[in-house]
């Protein structure tokens, strides 16, 4: 399986604090590689430079072998191809759960209102709120706030899906309804790259895991070899924390 979207020898610092060290993962096309690692590893930096949220020190950014983190890139026309949902919802609360999924098709793709509209609703009854459509943002759950925010992700049909920690922010009978969305999305072909603390879900959905540590990529592979193989003294040390505490 080709390679859509690979990260170079990526260094990113702010101030003396190095955040990101030498970080090499290639991501192949179709696939969901899940971002491991405790606090502080350096995962939402990685995912913020993956989208060029932040700009690198050092190394490259390639998405299907185009180097988007050349000087001199149209950054819209790159975020036009990647879809990226954070923690925070980032719905906007004035506009009704429609207008949301509708805005981005429209102005940044160019389709008209009636094509956005019916997109919208499609997507919306594909995954089980069609009859939120017409909702306000706060009339809505946790739960299902982060389900529009991946639909409006997938609306603007991306070539790579970023998803930073999308069920930190929900009480946990709500994670489920988000889990089962992205495990729609992986089967039907979605490029994804998720960081995540549900490792349950993480050995479920993953074709390849990445273990970071101090800003480093300590150990990848396949989540059998991640979770019952592991090699190097920080990963297991990682998954014994997480055992401990319940979460394993």
């Amino acid at each position: 399986m080709s390679n859509l979207f690979e990260v170079k020898e990526l260094r990113k610092s702010f101030g003396a604090n190095l955040v990101l060290d030498n970080v090499s993962i290639e991501f192949p096309a179709q696939s969901a590689t899940v971002i491991i690692g405790a606090s502080g590893s350096g995962k939402s930096t990685l995912m913020r430079c993956m989208n060029l949220l932040e700009e690198l020190n050092d190394g490259q950014i390639l998405l299907d072998s185009q180097d988007i983190s050349a000087y001199g890139i149209d950054l819209d026309s790159v975020r036009g191809k990647i879809g990226s949902v954070f923690q925070a919802f980032n719905l906007f609360p004035h506009l009704s759960v429609v207008q949301n999924i509708t805005l981005a098709p429209r102005l940044v793709h160019g389709k008209s209102k009636d094509e956005a509209d019916l997109l919208a609703r499609t997507l919306l009854t594909r995954f089980g709120l069609a009859e939120k459509a017409d909702e306000y943002p706060n009339l809505l759950s946790g739960g299902q706030q982060q389900r529009v925010a991946i639909i409006r992700a997938v609306a603007t049909n991306p070539m790579l899906l970023l998803l930073d920690e999308v069920t930190s922010a929900l009480d946990p009978v709500l994670i489920a309804e988000v889990l089962t969305l992205i495990s729609e999305l992986k089967n039907e072909g979605m490029t994804m790259v998720i960081a995540t603390h549900e490792m349950g879900f993480a050995k479920k959905i993953a074709d390849n895991i990445v273990f970071l540590h101090k800003g480093r990529v300590h150990e990848s592979g396949t989540p059998e070899k991640i979770f019952n193989a592991p090699q190097t003294q920080e990963l297991k040390e990682f998954l014994g924390a997480l055992h401990q505490a319940g979460r394993l």
